[in-house]
């Protein structure tokens, strides 16, 4: 079932790309952000009134979270790796957020330049509960931009 104009994208069909890779398997990706300074300009004009202005400032860092079923995946492990080791040259990755349609076609991609990971958060284990062990990692970017 292809998209019309004007649906939504459906929040169940999305995936992450490492550097051309995609990671096996997701449970949540959440967080998404990207902001910019702005820049507020006072001044009068000729007849004295006030003026004020707005502008684009410096862009800053980005971030989201990915929570996952802690598994072996062996590119995504080795990314938290390497970045928690500071191993920057191993760890600094393009990595994309790609969302996709009912028949899972990529309709909407946010690429992350130069990503790698921040914080790991391992989800709390106790004796006799049945829940699956999660891995909560947040990735810091440079840039972002839509494909």
């Amino acid at each position: 079932m292809a998209l019309a104009a004007g649906d939504a994208l459906a929040a169940h069909n999305f995936g992450l790309q490492i550097d051309g890779v995609m990671v096996e398997t997701l449970q949540e990706v959440s967080s998404l952000t990207m902001e910019q300074d702005v820049i507020e300009f006072q001044q009068v004009s000729a007849d004295g009134k006030p003026i004020v202005k707005k502008l684009p400032g410096v862009k800053k860092a980005g971030e989201c979270t990915v929570t996952r079923g802690a598994t072996q995946s062996a590119v995504f492990s080795q990314w938290i790796a390497s970045s928690i080791a500071g191993d920057m040259g191993a760890a600094r990755k393009n990595a994309s957020i790609i969302f996709m349609d009912y028949q899972l076609n990529e309709v909407k991609r946010y690429n992350l330049r130069n990503a790698w990971c921040t914080k790991v958060e391992v989800s709390g284990a106790k004796a006799g509960e049945a829940a699956a062990l999660t891995e909560q990692v947040t990735i810091t970017f440079e840039e972002l931009t839509t494909g």
